[in-house]
């Protein structure tokens, strides 16, 4: 148990290190992330060293449940595939230079308008894509309105984060801890619709505080113009997109698995527009930019997490930690330490952990510990960068685009808006349970 639990600890910290001081390596022209190389190091040590049974991870691989990691990757990047596509077309785009053109009278409304409008995409497409698509946006448009950047990214990045706790497919640590323990479409938005409301109402509430000052000065440039070009593959991507989720919602009802849904409307959408384009004789470039951008890197980084966890649960240490934490007081208890966890591991890891440990509990802490663990991965993603791997990305935006936003300033962020939204939305769930 001993070596186990060092190679794991170990492997968090190399990673933690790796993200704030040496975030990618190159390799000949290709520049790759290193957080996920450290933790599958992590995983190849645990296997070479038969710390960890290989046959427990072929079961786990080929399980015929809901738990299964892969069938959670292939949902994620499903849906991931629908929203990067509609950002291709630059939907995304199109939409906040439409929406920022009545922001005209000052940054006050400007900064409300900008977070209602991440907040309402981000619950229908993922946390991860809304700041892939936005935050390149709002630097190049404060750079000419000749506005401070700063508080418009706060904006976004916390109302992605916050939001993205509404529906399930909001942010792949909904996706995971909700289907291992077999809640639907329907279950998990009727507990979590009021805790988002709480904390998004909080964290705006918040930031506004942090950022009034600077919100004060005028407006002196204007938004870009853009136009989507491609009227028809926009609908396209539209209706996959609505189509995916209403049977993402029904799934439950009519026996369909959620992993299902999503490969069948991303197989469906590629196939639509390579018709499409055979037709009018052009290459489907769309589609080049979705597979360019489909985020590969989950896939090592979510196994080999997995393969640590599974480690872990094996020497017994997943077990030791749940009675630690115990069965009172659950949703502060779940709620609080998943938070802070996944500032020390990555909200990804910190979920799969937690599954583990809610489940050795055997349902004695109940539907609270989940989804205080839910709350715990989301909010948790705004205290440091590395709370969730859109922390990681926004972060390296920032840094191409020369905006300065250091650690203690994210810390800054975290202390003022995270801690206050964590404790409304653990308040409200102490309400709908």
């Amino acid at each position: 148990m001993v070596a186990i639990i060092i190679i794991c600890i170990l492997t968090c910290l190399v990673m933690i290190l790796s993200v704030l001081f040496f975030p990618k390596i190159k390799l000949g022209k290709f520049y790759i992330d290193t957080y996920w190389v450290v933790t599958l190091v992590g995983a190849i040590v645990l296997v070479c060293f038969g710390l960890v049974d290989v046959k427990k991870i072929g079961e786990a691989l080929t399980q015929n449940t809901s738990i299964n990691p892969l069938k959670i990757l292939v949902l994620f990047i499903s849906m991931t595939i629908l929203s990067i596509f509609l950002d291709e077309l630059g939907f995304f785009r199109f939409l906040a230079s439409v929406t920022l053109k009545h922001a005209k009278s000052g940054q006050f409304k400007l900064f409300m308008i900008l977070y209602v409008m991440v907040s309402v995409l981000t619950i229908f497409t993922s946390n991860d894509i809304i700041i892939l698509s936005f935050t390149p946006f709002i630097c190049y448009f404060a750079k000419n309105a000749k506005i401070n950047p700063i508080p418009y990214l706060a904006a976004e990045f916390v109302a992605a984060n916050t939001w993205s706790m509404a529906i399930i497919i909001g942010n792949p640590t909904n996706i995971y801890l909700a289907t291992a323990y077999g809640i639907d479409f329907v279950t998990y938005l009727k507990f979590s619709i009021l805790p988002t409301i709480f904390a998004g109402i909080v964290a705006f509430l918040m930031l506004l505080l942090l950022f009034h000052k600077k919100l004060k000065s005028p407006i002196e440039g204007e938004p870009e113009q853009f136009e989507i070009k491609d009227k028809l593959l926009l609908w396209v991507g539209i209706a996959h997109l609505a189509v995916c989720t209403i049977f993402l919602v029904i799934s439950s009802y009519v026996g369909i698995e959620m992993w299902i849904v999503s490969l069948c409307s991303a197989v469906s959408l590629f196939v639509f527009v390579l018709i499409v384009s055979l037709v009018r004789k052009k290459p489907p470039k769309e589609l080049g930019g979705c597979l360019k951008r489909i985020p590969y890197q989950l896939v090592p980084f979510v196994l080999s997490m997995f393969i640590l966890i599974i480690a872990l649960s094996e020497s017994g240490a997943i077990s030791k930690i749940g009675n630690l934490l115990g069965t009172n007081q659950t949703i502060l208890t779940y709620g609080v330490t998943s938070f802070f966890t996944a500032n020390l591991i990555n909200n990804i890891p910190m979920s799969v952990l937690f599954s583990s440990i809610i489940e050795s509990m055997s349902g004695s802490v109940g539907l609270g510990a989940v989804f205080a663990t839910i709350v715990g991965s989301n909010i948790g993603a705004f205290l440091t960068p590395i709370g969730a791997l859109a922390g990681i990305m926004w972060s390296s935006i920032l840094s191409k685009h020369d905006i300065k936003f250091s650690y203690l300033d994210f810390l800054k962020l975290g202390i003022v808006v995270a801690i206050p939204s964590l404790f409304a939305a653990l308040g409200a769930l102490y309400i709908v349970l």
